[in-house]
């Protein structure tokens, strides 16, 4: 249960239970949730609490901010969309944004937790063993250049005015796109609209287009930069620019509509889940308050026939 900002557990039977799309396994016989607008705020003089933030992030075991270091002075709660869906088994840590009707499955990671933020834009998917993660961009006697991205796949440095306009990323994927089971994204790394990540694929220092498809177990690294529309073969090893701009059109492939399909699928996902549990969610509050309300009665009476 939550007591003074602080999560206790109890030996009990659990419950995963939801509140705008958040999800944690909690004692059922301890099942005392606040109202979404009452957010405990601990640390708050020296914790970064988004404008935009508003959900009970800080309720979950799996969904909870980062720690102050040398290299990252803020402490951030995860901003997370009330319609997107986090299974109780994935993990959300720090400056993370997950946008709206975001599919997280069992074991998926974002760790936002060195210092720049990570962006997950609408409608996309983060399948299961798919690990985001950002990378620090400064300590404290020195700036590490390169290694942030805008909302436009432009690289830009830490003292760029446009990072105040635009924002910065360590990692950054648009709307619709799909990240397939046990892919690897570790900032810096950005990702277009409407592109599929194939399984057990890896990007790191790089940047994929709009409209690509990416097959299974691919490589994507040292700076490259995937244009917008192409197709990168299973198994490829993609380390300079010649590869990726030698690369073929995604039209005429199998993979032409592939991501349509999958987007569809998991955002289907997502709505149907958050909904399921959601009434799980009703059903075991009013049966806990039903109880609350019960032993509140048998001490009332108690102690009135004490005092006759």
């Amino acid at each position: 249960m939550i007591k003074d900002n602080k999560i206790f557990f109890a030996v009990a039977t659990a419950a995963i239970v939801t509140i705008g799309g958040l999800y944690a396994t909690i004692p059922t016989q301890n099942l005392l949730l606040p109202a979404v607008e009452a957010q405990s705020q601990t640390n708050t003089e020296s914790t970064n609490m988004n404008s935009s933030y508003n959900n009970n992030t800080n309720q979950w075991p799996n969904i909870h901010p980062n720690v102050r270091t040398n290299f990252n002075q803020n402490v951030t709660f995860p901003n997370i969309e009330d319609t997107a869906f986090i299974h109780p088994f994935a993990v959300v840590i720090g400056d993370c944004y997950i946008g709206k009707m975001v599919m997280m499955s069992p074991t998926a990671v974002c760790r936002g937790d060195e210092g720049t933020p990570i962006h997950i834009g609408d409608f996309s998917n983060i399948q299961d063993g798919v690990l985001i993660h950002d990378l620090q961009t400064t300590t404290d006697i020195k700036n590490f250049d390169q290694r942030l991205f805008n909302k436009e796949g432009e690289r830009i440095s830490i003292n760029d005015s446009r990072t105040v306009q635009e924002g910065e990323y360590s990692v950054y994927v648009g709307n619709g796109s799909s990240l397939a089971h046990d892919a690897m994204i570790h900032g810096p790394a950005w990702i277009g609209n409407n592109t599929f990540i194939g399984m057990k694929t890896i990007v790191y220092n790089a940047k994929v287009g709009n409209n690509v498809a990416v097959g299974i177990s691919s490589v994507i690294t040292n700076g490259v930069e995937i244009p917008d529309n192409k197709f990168v073969p299973p198994g490829s090893i993609l380390t300079t620019q010649q590869q990726a701009d030698n690369l073929p059109d995604r039209i005429g492939t199998p993979f032409e509509e592939y991501n349509k399909g999958v987007v569809d699928v998991n955002s289907k996902l997502a709505e149907g889940y958050s909904q399921e549990e959601l009434e799980k969610m009703i059903i075991e509050r009013e049966a806990q308050m039903e109880l609350q309300g019960l032993e509140t009665t048998i001490m009332s009476n108690n102690s009135s026939s004490a005092t006759q």
